[in-house]
């Protein structure tokens, strides 16, 4: 436990702490010591030097550090999470100062207990694993991905209010098949090619079933920027099993869902009344795919129906049935149309009109302006959604959606864009981030005890972030709560959670609490500073 706190200790605990002497004569409050914070903060000359200047400040005085993320969340988002978690990943071995969670190479198997057993906190709610294939749209980043976990479980605390004695970063280090880092020489993993095939699965089980050994069947495992061909294996493989879950495919299925959700008060249709194209038929795209259809399946929709209203176009062109480059496999099967084969995105949105555009496969510019305007041509308020991260690989940027539709389309990304100008009005796009997701979930989940996380967590907890968007908020073109609202956010989205787990018998954490939202506010963390003075301080004198 962090509980250093600088200058903020007062006379009476430097005395009985024997620290009296080891640092200035000044008590500063913690609100005082966020002045230095923003002001060494601000002085920094780019995003990367600030994010490493925040590691530091986690590191040296940890509730200071969340107080500055709960009080400065709009402005310390893109920098502890995307776009800059994305660099400061890419630069790993020269930003690297001191470990942070866990690290288990495949060189370790058959001792991951062991290794556990020697992270120092017991008490362990969360874990954020990584293997590094897939870190946001950069590629495979091996070790250097540690910084994903690390952002993440960052959040949970600073947006989701879980303590931060109870996350731990865990790192499986499989060897990475980026030649750049093989021969880095400060690449700080396994030097080796990516095992694969059934050494890494057996690797991946001894891991799970390690994890739950040491920390207790309760305990939430979050998998992060896993590849594609492993994420929906072990997401099938281990969600009946465990309580686990994957943000890229069921976080950013919720968040995306929800931007959906609160752009229908803007376009007046009815879900089902919409035709859906993806740029991308990943994991994530996959995974909004499936929780649309399963939201229009809530409303009365045919499974048949729902999927005929979604289309997706991958490296080989659109998905359809009996395709002649490469074929359908996987997930995608379920989305292939009856169909002639197109090639081109472009095309694609030319023959099928849709209302409904959403990137999620990290290929930049893969909106162009054509896209947009054709976008534009087909619909009064076109929704477009570019979601894929960082900034350098979103699919456009808002002002060019903005533009090429004179103002009218619906906009979303999943790296922040500035406010754009245009005819006299000024557009807040919104940021489909899954923060606004997993940190309510998580709570929630832990709070309760749930011990398996259904598909329909995420579906309601998106319709509840939808709810929270107001009408001031659509009428700015924000299809999203204002960040700096996260927290209460996720509080409700964990109240929602709490509601709908107790009445499905979900729940182990019992007697069920009577006010939800009260039982949830009582597991909030708070970043306030600590008393250590006895209430009988001073001693008596003998």
């Amino acid at each position: 436990m962090n509980i250093f706190q600088g200058t903020a200790f007062t006379l009476e605990e430097r005395q009985i702490m024997g620290i009296q002497g080891l640092m200035p004569a000044a008590i500063l409050t913690q609100e005082e010591q966020m002045v230095r914070v923003m002001t060494n903060f601000y002085k920094r000359s780019n995003d990367l030097d600030r994010y490493i200047y925040l590691m530091a400040l986690q590191e040296r005085n940890e509730r200071l550090f969340y107080r500055v993320l709960c009080e400065h969340t709009e402005e310390m988002m893109p920098i502890v999470y995307t776009p800059t978690v994305g660099q400061a990943c890419q630069e790993y071995g020269v930003t690297f100062r001191k470990p942070r969670g866990l690290f288990l190479s495949i060189n370790d198997k058959g001792h991951l207990f062991e290794m556990m057993c020697n992270w120092p906190e017991q008490d362990v709610k969360a874990i954020v694993v990584t293997d590094g294939e897939r870190i946001l749209g950069l590629g495979d980043l091996g070790s250097y991905g540690m910084g994903i976990p690390v952002g993440k479980l960052s959040l949970y605390t600073a947006l989701g209010g879980i303590v931060p004695e109870q996350c731990l970063p865990i790192l499986l280090d499989v060897g990475t098949n980026n030649e750049k880092l093989l021969n880095d020489p400060l690449y700080i993993g396994l030097k080796r090619p990516r095992v694969k095939g059934q050494e890494y699965d057996d690797f991946v089980e001894e891991f799970m079933t390690s994890a739950v050994r040491k920390y207790g069947q309760n305990c939430l495992i979050q998998f992060e920027d896993f590849g594609n061909h492993n994420a929906f294996r072990f997401l099938e493989k281990y969600r009946d099993r465990y309580c686990t879950f994957n943000d890229d495919i069921q976080g950013t299925a919720s968040v995306a869902a929800a931007g959906v959700f609160a752009a229908l008060r803007i376009t007046g249709k009815k879900l089902s009344d919409n035709v859906f194209v993806f740029q991308g038929a990943g994991e994530a795209s996959i995974g909004i795919a499936q929780l649309i259809a399963l939201a229009m399946e809530e409303e009365g929709t045919s499974t048949e129906e729902a999927r005929s209203k979604i289309w997706m176009v991958d490296s080989r062109g659109l998905i359809v049935k009996n395709r002649p480059k490469g074929g359908v496999s996987g997930h995608k099967v379920d989305f292939a149309k009856d169909h002639e084969p197109v090639d081109k995105l472009e095309d694609v949105v030319s023959k099928l009109k849709p209302t409904v555009l959403i990137g999620a496969a990290a290929v930049p510019g893969a909106f162009t302006t054509k896209i947009l305007k054709e976008m534009g041509e087909f619909n009064k308020r076109p929704v477009i959604f570019a979601l894929s991260n960082p900034t350098s690989m979103s699919e456009c940027t808002a002002e060019q959606a903005y533009q090429a539709t004179e103002g009218r389309c619906v906009f979303a990304s999943g790296s922040p864009f500035s406010p754009v100008q245009l005819n006299g009005k000024l557009y807040h796009p919104g940021q489909g981030n899954n923060a606004y997701i997993f940190p309510g979930v998580a709570l929630g989940i832990i709070a309760c005890g749930v011990r398996h996380v259904e598909d329909k967590i995420f579906l309601h907890s998106a319709k509840a972030l939808a709810d929270m968007v107001t009408q001031e908020n659509l009428d700015e073109g924000r299809v999203y709560p204002p960040l700096n609202l996260i927290r209460e956010v996720s509080v409700q989205i964990a109240t929602k959670l709490a509601e709908d787990v107790y009445r499905e018998g979900l729940a182990t954490t019992y007697p069920e609490p009577a006010n939800k939202e009260e039982f949830i506010r009582s597991h909030i963390y708070e970043p306030d500073y600590e008393c250590f003075v006895p209430e009988t301080w001073p001693w008596p004198q003998n």
